[in-house]
């Protein structure tokens, strides 16, 4: 079976606890944390392989190999009087 390589966006944040936070909107469900950035980056690439997997083995390809997330737009800091 032929691999092909595939892009997929990851949004990164930060955990109150210290954790960096990966999730993976083109596949609902897929996430990690980790402490570093590059422990993440591990995590995040195992975590899409297994997410694609189980998607392979239920026969849900079509819907996680289709669905294509959103353009990232923007972060913005918002003050707001309380």
């Amino acid at each position: 079976m032929v691999r092909t390589l595939r892009a997929f966006r990851v949004i990164i944040e930060g955990g109150e606890d210290g954790y960096l936070i990966a999730r993976v909107p083109e596949l609902p469900g897929c996430a990690t944390q980790a402490r570093t950035l590059e422990q993440l980056r591990r995590r995040v690439r195992e975590a899409i392989a297994l997410c694609l997997d189980v998607a392979r083995t239920t026969r849900r390809v079509r819907h996680a190999r289709h669905r294509r997330a959103s353009s990232f737009f923007g972060v913005e800091d918002v003050a707001v009087r309380v």
